[in-house]
């Protein structure tokens, strides 16, 4: 699954468990939360001022490794 920062939080965490690892290294204690299943990537990132791209592509980049 490619992640994108329209991404919703719980699309991501449905389709790609293994990334609560990388968004709880970011601070994004969201993962547990509600809002998380309505709430974009985008979104979470600037309620916790992360930015996004770097997490966009650290969640992606955990893809590529896992596949390798």
């Amino acid at each position: 699954m490619k992640v994108t920062k329209d991404t919703i939080i719980g699309e991501i965490l449905a389709n790609k468990p293994e990334s609560i690892g990388t968004l709880m290294s970011f601070g994004m204690g969201c993962v547990m939360c509600p809002a998380s299943q309505m709430e974009t990537l985008e979104e979470a990132s600037m309620v916790h001022g992360l930015d996004v791209n770097l997490l966009v592509d650290s969640l992606n980049k955990s893809e590529v490794t896992e596949e390798a």
